[in-house]
Parts: C-alpha cells; structure tokens; sequence
C-alpha cells in the first residue's frame, strides 16, 4: 500500500478563518438573521411616529394663553404692557387675551367660568394692574404669578420703560462653552455604544449552544485547536454584526434624511449640530468602530465561554444573566467618569477590560490626545485573547473531560494513518 502524504495541519489563523467564513455565511444567509436585523427597525419607525404625533397633540394641549377679566381700560393696559414686554422675555411671558365673556357680563365669575371648563386659559387674570389676582390651578399659579406681576407692573407705570439695548461681542467657543458642549458628545456615544454591544453580543451565544446540541462542536475540537474555533467564532459573529449596523445606519440616515425637521421638532435633539469631539469626527468614528468591535469581543468572549459550558437555552439565559448585569454596572461607572478625567475612577475603567471601551470612547470625544487609545487598544486586545484562551481551557477540561487540545489527538491520529 503506498503512503499517501499528509496534508499539514491548518495553523491557528487558518483554521480560525475557515470557522469565522463558515459561521458567517451560514448566519448571514439565514432567514433567522433577516429578522433580527427588521426587529429594531419596527420598534424605532414606531417609537418615532408615535412620538412626532403625541408631540403634536401635547402642544395642541398646553396652552399658554392668560385670560385677562378686568375694566375696560386694565384689560387694555395690561395687554399693551406684555405686549412691550413680549420681544424682551420670549417663552417667558403667557399670551394675554381678554375674555369675551367677562366683556359682555358685569358679573362675571373666574372662578366659576374656570371650574366649568370652559375656554382653553392657563388662568385668568382678575382685579386690577394694582392688585390683580390669578384664577386657577395651583401649578399654573405658581407658574404665571411671577410674570403676570412684571408685567402689572410695567402696566402702572406713569411712562412706558425704555429698555436699553444690550451690545453683543460673540467668541467663536469657550473652554467652558466647549466642555460642555463635548459631554453630550461622549453620553451618546457611550450609550450607542453600550446598546450596539448588548443588542448584538448575544447571537454568539445561541450560536455555540446549537453546535453542542447537534455535535458539531465535537467534532471541530476533534479537528482543529479550540482557541481557534472561539476566535473564529468571535470574528464571525463581528462581522455579522458590523452588516447589521451597516443596514441599521442606513436606515437611519434615510430616516433622518426624510423626516429630519419632524424628529428634531419632536425631540428637541438635531443631530447636525451635535457638538464636534476633540479628535475630530473622522478619527472620532474611526475609534468608534475600533472600541465596539473590542467591547463586542470581549463580552462575546465571555458569552462564549458561558455558552460552552451551558447545556440548554435556559441554562444559557440563566448564566448570562450576570454577565449581562456586570456589563451595566461597568456601563454605568464609564458614564461616571465622563466629568472626571484624570481621576482614580477613571483610571480603573480604563483599566478594566469591559469598562475600557466606554471610557476610552468618551475620552476621545473630551481629550485630544491619541497615545493612550493605542495604548487601551492593546490592553484589550490582550485581554480578549485572556477570555478566549480561558474559555477554551475551561471548556477542554469541564465538558471535552481533556485537559489538552484537540491538537494533540488529530496529531496522534494524523500518525497512526501514516
């Protein structure tokens, strides 16, 4: 029988990128992926439509309309005064109008008219510019007591009051003005983010627990290194996820692009005039991908391991279940440190693998130094490399009852046919 040679053994990246291929061809073309990727888009095109037409009846709803029930001459004193009070204070004094019915009634009741609800008023102004009294709820009182009174006021004056004009020097920023316009920057990046990470980071897991039901995962551990089936796991599901956010993005922005002034009009944010990071949006964006592909490898790893030794899909839910908790706590101490640059708690975020990409993130958006994000870079890619090593040791010994590779059984195998 003539020997036949032996292929060599595929090496770690070899064998890691036939796993990453693999796993992401199989999910992307997966009806099940299809799904997961419409699932946030409902929620958000809902969410938003709800909004913009409760945002619309909440304005039709509130009023800032002031009756004023005086003589005659108050009404007309009172309204000629907020009138030259109103370019002065905008969004500060209520529209005052008279009430026809107190015109046309001699004895007309404010207080029965306002517990009849009747009109669309606030309040209603009664007595007179020299002692004039606020008809309705105490929330409105309390709201309106404090204009209505200036605006009394400058009705008794003997003269209408000139009002100054006031100079204007503007400056193109403030060290402030600028802090605390880059803060806002590195809150939404921090919880975009943390949402990106969480919502993805668990496709690894129901990934790994379906191979172990069907066996797969014995066989590939049979085959080839676990180190290289967990990293390319892990690279697989990356890059499933950066599809998703790709699809997602663009939605987005198209969402944006057709119904921009709505949104802003609705939630008061514009996101054009979101506040410029300090290293600049390009590099901005840059370490942004960056932070979320190492947070995402680096809850996944954890994922994965869990999902190794994890048995059934509720077993999975159960495990991951703190894991999920130590990632908002970790979330939560990174968006502490955001006023505190230079402090100890920073610094232990920093240091602290699954906090470091939030704050790193942030850091970037508040400082315009770039050493240190090559330096948190490297730092979480060897910790990555830690989990997933890790993981694979734990799940040769717990549940392949093996305490070496599969290495050293292909290569034992790999002998004996020759």
């Amino acid at each position: 029988m003539t020997d036949l040679p032996l292929r060599p053994r595929l090496s770690a990246l070899e064998a890691a990128w036939v796993i990453a291929r693999r796993d992401f061809v199989a999910v992307l073309f997966s009806r099940a992926f299809l799904f997961f990727l419409l699932g946030p888009l409902f929620p958000v095109i809902v969410g938003g439509l709800a909004g913009s037409i409760g945002g619309e009846v909440q304005r039709d709803a509130v009023s800032y309309e002031v009756g004023v029930a005086m003589s005659p001459g108050d009404t007309a004193a009172m309204l000629a005064a907020g009138e030259r009070l109103a370019p002065q204070l905008p969004f500060a004094l209520p529209r005052l109008q008279p009430v026809p019915e107190a015109a046309e009634d001699p004895a007309f009741d404010a207080r029965a008219f306002m517990e009849a609800r009747q009109g669309n008023y606030a309040a209603i102004l009664t007595g007179t510019p020299q002692s004039p009294v606020l008809v309705g709820t105490e929330g409105q009182i309390a709201r309106w007591q404090g204009p209505v009174s200036l605006i009394a006021g400058h009705a008794l004056a003997a003269e209408p009051a000139a009002f100054p004009q006031v100079g204007a020097t503007p400056v193109a920023t403030s060290a402030a003005d600028e802090r605390t316009t880059r803060i806002q920057t590195a809150q939404i990046a921090q919880m975009l983010l943390f949402l990106l990470t969480m919502l993805l980071a668990g496709m690894v897991l129901s990934n790994l627990v379906e191979e172990k039901a069907n066996k797969i995962i014995e066989i590939l551990a049979a085959a080839i290194p676990m180190d290289a089936v967990f990293m390319g796991k892990l690279f697989a599901m990356l890059a499933v996820s950066f599809v998703g956010i790709t699809v997602w993005g663009l939605a987005g922005f198209a969402l944006f692009g057709g119904a921009g002034e709505v949104i802003t009009r609705v939630t008061g944010f514009d996101i054009a005039n979101l506040p410029a990071p300090a290293v600049g949006w390009p590099l901005f964006v840059l370490l942004g991908v960056l932070y979320f592909a190492m947070a995402y490898l680096l809850l996944g790893a954890l994922f994965l391991t869990i999902g190794s030794m994890a048995t059934s899909v509720r077993e999975v839910q159960t495990l991951s279940m703190p894991v999920t908790m130590l990632q908002l706590m970790v979330f939560f101490l990174a968006a502490y440190t955001i006023n505190q640059p230079g402090s100890p708690v920073e610094m232990a975020a920093i240091a602290f693998p699954l906090s470091s990409p939030f704050a790193m993130l942030a850091r970037a958006a508040m400082e315009s130094e770039l050493w240190t994000h090559a330096l948190a870079l490297a730092w979480q890619g060897i910790a990555v490399v830690g989990i997933v090593k890790a993981g694979s040791l734990l799940f040769r010994k717990r549940v392949m009852k093996s305490g070496g590779a599969g290495r050293d059984k292909a290569s034992k195998g790999a002998q004996l046919t020759a």
